[in-house]
């Protein structure tokens, strides 16, 4: 095919979504076009006569080809944002979704508090993919600082690169753990999106999850709750005095977790809902 205008190309891509299945075929249309070609969404929609050539066709076709196959948008395109940030995605980590956001913006005033009282902060983020939460943190509280622990290696590579594509390497180190068991010394703020979802459920979970983030960044064990009981048993010996955990759960965790936050020396202070209104962010203080 010649070079064709945007307009065209944009349309063309709507409606092979469309026909795919994909339930916000217009939305995702501008995300992978607009991703792919480098386009601000101003210019997607002021440049509709602008000549798309057959090589970008071609690489805009394939890109809905994947799409279609249910591999989800910023995984394609590499990067999503992220409060702020501009994150890369690999194989090795979990897409950081919105809902996540959420679990940042209740802890800025924690580390905001924590950096006017003692002149800085020490986040752990345990598990932490990406990078998402620690980057977003250290990013919004100047004088915060981070560790992200991950068992994955290449989670841990992402998270490094992430760190230096926003500017913020020289306050974040990563280092290989399994929850605490690399870990010392105390930090002010604790902080894990850990794996929640029960095995049994996993494989029923949509093909964009299933089959593109890594099972281990899902699966919580038989009653989603592993990862739960890892961190509270070992998340005190290394909270600072006036310290805090912030953890994100699933819809119907929050009695559980409570629970077993309490039986290890921690008082729930804050819980937040999610986009849809479910519980899914708990903040703990110790007794």
């Amino acid at each position: 095919m010649p070079g064709a205008p945007l307009s065209d190309v944009l349309a063309e891509a709507r409606r092979r979504l469309a026909d795919g299945g994909i339930a916000d075929a217009a939305r995702e249309a501008r995300l992978l076009v607009g991703g792919l070609l480098g386009l601000e969404p101003a210019a997607m929609i002021s440049g509709g006569t602008q000549v798309i050539d057959e090589a970008k066709q071609a690489i805009v076709a394939s890109a809905i080809a994947r799409r279609i196959d249910r591999e989800p948008v910023y995984r394609i395109l590499g990067r999503r944002p992220f409060f702020g940030l501009v994150l890369s995605l690999s194989s090795e980590t979990l897409e950081p979704r919105p809902d996540t956001e959420i679990l940042v913006e209740r802890l800025i005033p924690v580390a905001e508090r924590i950096v006017a009282a003692k002149g800085s902060c020490r986040i752990l983020d345990l598990g932490t993919g990406t990078g998402a939460i620690c980057l977003a943190l250290i990013e919004a509280v100047p004088g915060a600082v981070g560790t992200g622990t991950d068992i994955s290696e290449g989670a841990l590579e992402t998270a490094r690169a992430n760190a230096q594509l926003n500017v913020l390497s020289d306050r974040f180190d990563a280092r290989r753990s399994d929850w605490f068991t690399a870990v010392s010394g105390r930090y002010d703020i604790i902080v894990s999106n850990p794996p929640y979802i029960r095995s049994a459920v996993v494989d029923e979970l949509a093909d964009e999850v299933k089959r593109f983030d890594p099972r281990r960044a899902l699966d919580g064990g038989g009653d989603g709750l592993d990862a739960y009981r890892a961190i509270a048993e070992g998340a005190l010996a290394h909270l600072a005095p006036g310290g805090v955990v912030g953890l994100e759960i699933g819809f119907d965790q929050r009695q559980a977790v409570t629970e077993l936050m309490q039986a290890k020396g921690f008082r729930l202070v804050e819980a937040a809902s999610d986009l849809g209104g479910n519980d899914r962010v708990l903040i703990f203080a110790g007794i």
